[in-house]
């Protein structure tokens, strides 16, 4: 099992000195990966005086002030971005980190203040179709080929983006979305990776184990012909920073499949989005697993 740390770009994360000194502090720790927020607004009411940073110029801080731990957005929505230049920030930071990006994607939201702000559709429905079609433009892109497409939403004319990404064939690409709907684990099915948040458990809350099951028996259904393959599951929360208690909360949804633990702060606290906090769990360490999986400690 790996071990990341999740943060908003949002609030003292805003300023990419402290992810840069958050992802230094990981690397440091023993953590393997740090994953960032891709919000314009977020909530508008609630974070309406609130300080935001671009996500990839906070990552390309982070990369540099590191050179092993996995980096990338956590969820990048794809619908509100145009692939072009979304896939030339995905293969600069590749060649930033040597290869280390991770592209988490799903929907995104609030979608009201997300997209609806700035005049974009609000209908799930379409935001689907563009996230789909943006993924499959993304793939493309990142290969080096040059691309013709005439979808529903994009066009693109003999257009060859160089350089491509440094991992072949692409990076990693995870997918978010609310569990128990089928639609957003469906298309993760698709690609590398699922990140579920679940109905019972919001953004910093254990999920629960009979969840985490039904889940990865329905991922392990989608993937078909590719069930032997490698695929995440990508699970959350806030753990404390004793080791044996954090492993006695993670351990049974290890068991249940999860290959990664992403540690979040609880998103209804105070200490979401502030830098001591934050850093004081990075210092405390990753949960210590002995066992037989790879890549457990």
């Amino acid at each position: 099992m790996r071990f990341s740390i999740n943060i908003p770009n949002f609030g003292d994360f805003a300023d990419a000195r402290n992810v840069a000194t958050v992802a230094a502090a990981a690397e440091q720790a023993g953590w393997d990966g740090l994953f960032v927020w891709d919000h314009v607004v977020h909530d508008k009411r609630l974070r309406r005086t609130t300080h935001f940073g671009d996500p990839w110029m906070l990552l390309t801080a982070a990369a540099l002030a590191t050179s092993r731990i996995r980096l990338g957005p956590l969820v990048t929505p794809v619908a509100r971005r145009r692939p072009e230049q979304l896939a030339r920030q995905v293969a600069t930071l590749e060649s930033i980190s040597g290869g280390r990006v991770i592209f988490g994607t799903g929907l995104g939201g609030p979608i009201e203040d997300e997209y609806g702000s700035f005049g974009e559709p609000t209908d799930p429905v379409v935001l689907a179709e563009r996230l789909d079609e943006g993924l499959d433009l993304l793939r493309r892109y990142w290969s080096g080929e040059p691309v013709d497409h005439d979808g529903k939403h994009y066009r693109v004319r003999d257009v060859t983006l160089r350089p491509a990404t440094v991992q072949r064939s692409r990076p990693p690409v995870w997918v978010g979305g609310f569990w128990p709907n089928r639609p957003p684990m469906r298309r993760a099915a698709r690609w590398d990776g699922a990140v579920p948040l679940f109905a019972t458990a919001r953004h910093g809350e254990i999920p629960r184990v009979d969840e985490v099951r039904d889940l990865v028996g329905y991922l392990r259904g989608q993937r078909g012909d590719r069930r032997d393959e490698p695929f995440e599951i990508v699970l959350g929360g806030a753990t404390p920073g004793d080791p044996a208690k954090a492993r006695d909360l993670i351990g049974p949804l290890r068991d249940a499949g999860a290959t990664w633990w992403d540690e979040r702060q609880l998103q209804s606290g105070d200490d979401l989005d502030r830098l001591e906090p934050v850093l004081r769990r990075i210092e405390q360490g990753p949960p210590a697993f002995q066992g037989s999986l790879s890549g457990d400690r």
